[in-house]
């Protein structure tokens, strides 16, 4: 539980940072900011089951585009990972993850959490 935990809050981190710097990505639905801590560990939880769960196949498909552009396929793919998380939290309730457009809010929004979950797990790691 405690290393589900940690990844958990990690990428509520790296989700947030992503809402600060990138324009277009955005947390909606709160009233203060207890709410909104609470929103984005929500989100962070439908984000990484998202890609736990869906990441996977897209990857598996994905494989001839991975070859064809020496793995830039995968920025793509992480963007739409986030941008599933935004319409999963829209369609479900009225609060969550908001992202503008995909170009290039997703990209961008992608390009900064994968670089702050990279940066935290080195923190985070055991070794």
């Amino acid at each position: 539980m405690g290393p589900f935990l940690i990844r958990t809050v990690c990428t509520g981190f790296a989700l947030w940072i992503a809402s600060l710097i990138v324009g277009g990505i955005d947390f909606v639905g709160y009233h203060d900011n207890w709410q909104k801590a609470g929103i984005i560990f929500v989100v962070a939880l439908i984000f990484g089951v998202v890609n736990a769960v869906i990441k996977p196949i897209v990857q598996i498909v994905a494989i001839p585009l991975y070859i064809l552009t020496v793995g830039l396929i995968h920025i793509v793919i992480n963007a739409f990972m986030l941008e599933i998380t935004a319409w999963i939290t829209k369609n479900t309730t009225h609060w969550g993850l908001q992202v503008d457009d995909f170009f290039w809010s997703a990209i961008f929004g992608a390009l900064v959490i994968s670089a702050v979950s990279w940066a935290l797990s080195i923190l985070t790691s055991n070794d």
